[in-house]
């Protein structure tokens, strides 16, 4: 949207090249600089909302400002990989880290006809699922060609002439045309912690269920705040764009007068590498333990569809679950076309505190095209009632 849309249909003053350089909360006001008119004013307020999402991971290393090395955060900074790989047309390109960004660049590169290497200094990529969903991931990475280096460190990069001509890690050298970082994001905090804002987990803002810092008038939303976990009950921050959209809505209503809350999260998310569908939502086997939590697994393989059914594919489903009380503490997919978005039946059943036995009981929909009579995530919930009882 255009400032003058905003302006027109819902009579806000969108100002476009203009940076806050510094907040005085006692006085009520902030540092405005017009980057086009090269000055600077204090603008008073009466409620502010700080809004300044999450910076990359760029690590300082030997090369790191040669021509050729991306960070991708924002619209721009993808417009920016796009241009340069439409006019230069580089052959070889190597992703650091193995996230979500990491990964879907990976996949993009290697759909635009490159040769791609990943770089992941854990062991697995894709480290919000457990070890056993996430070498699925690395798997479906190596049949399309990537190849993967696991628990290597990016070290640096060799350059000549000002432009990257290798990835440097701490066991081999790769060369590369085009280096894409995929490292993930920190909260982009720096403006609110100079002016005594509240920091908490990693850095983000602190909030509270109305999206309100602990100074008045003062709220935060989005990648640069905090959220709290709905299964650890553990303040947490995930950078997310559903995330955001929904606290941004919630600070919206409070200081525009009105009343919501943000009741918290469970980092509920999906991701493609070609034709392989990842999914996740809730707490993983590490957290779980973290939290001193004793828990069963429940892990099928199933199909998609009903499997007499035409282009029925494999889906593996987890659930996992608290001993005891049973209650669902977390699931994941990883399968081809038409499982991912049966993480949100988990995220449901986790958002009302379901256990398993009751999703066993859920009354989904069946027909062959879409799932068998008893859909994979039933299947995963009877295998972890099954482990609770001490039958598997």
């Amino acid at each position: 949207m255009t400032p003058e849309e905003f302006r027109d249909d819902y009579g806000i003053d969108v100002r476009i090249h203009h940076e806050v350089i510094d907040i005085d909360p006692e006085n009520r006001r902030v540092l405005v600089r017009s980057l086009e008119q090269k000055k600077e004013w204090w603008e008073a307020f009466d409620q502010l909302m700080i809004a300044t999402g999450a910076l990359p991971f760029c690590p300082a290393v030997p090369g790191s400002d040669a021509h050729g090395i991306y960070g991708l955060h924002s619209l721009a900074s993808g417009i920016q990989v796009r241009r340069v790989v439409d006019t230069e047309k580089p052959k070889r390109a190597v992703v650091i880290g193995g996230g979500y960004i990491g990964l879907e660049m990976a996949e993009a590169l290697v759909m635009r006809g490159l040769e791609v290497s990943l770089v992941e200094q854990a062991d697995q990529v894709m480290n919000t699922l457990d070890p056993d969903m996430g070498a699925l991931v690395s798997e479906a990475l190596l049949n399309v060609g990537v190849k993967l280096y696991r628990q290597e460190t990016f070290a640096g990069v060799e350059a000549s002439a000002g432009r990257m001509r290798a990835v440097v890690t701490n066991q081999r050298t790769l060369p590369a045309d085009i280096v894409i970082l995929g490292l993930g994001v920190r909260p982009n905090t720096e403006l609110a912690e100079r002016a005594g804002i509240p920091l908490g987990v990693r850095k983000a803002i602190k909030v509270n269920d109305r999206m309100q810092t602990s100074i008045p008038g003062v709220w935060a939303a989005g990648d640069c705040a905090e959220s709290f976990h709905l299964v650890s009950r553990r303040p947490v921050h995930i950078a997310l764009g559903t995330i955001a959209n929904k606290q941004g809505r919630v600070a919206g209503i409070n200081l525009g007068g009105g009343e919501a809350v943000f009741p918290g999260v469970m980092g509920t998310a999906v991701s493609k590498i070609c034709d392989v569908e990842v999914a996740r939502t809730g707490l993983q086997e590490k957290e779980i333990l973290a939290l001193g939590l004793a828990y069963v697994a429940g892990r099928i393989e199933s199909t998609t569809r009903a499997s007499y059914y035409p282009n029925a594919g494999k889906i593996t489903v987890k659930a996992l679950a608290e001993k005891g009380s049973g209650r669902l503490l977390g699931g994941q997919i990883v399968g081809v076309e038409g499982a991912a978005k049966r993480i949100d039946i988990f995220a449901t059943a986790l958002h009302a505190g379901f256990g398993v036995e009751q999703m066993i009981n859920l009354d989904l929909s069946y027909a062959p095209p879409y799932s068998s009579v008893w859909d994979p995530v039933h299947l995963a919930a009877r295998r972890a009632a099954a482990a609770l009882s001490g039958r598997s």
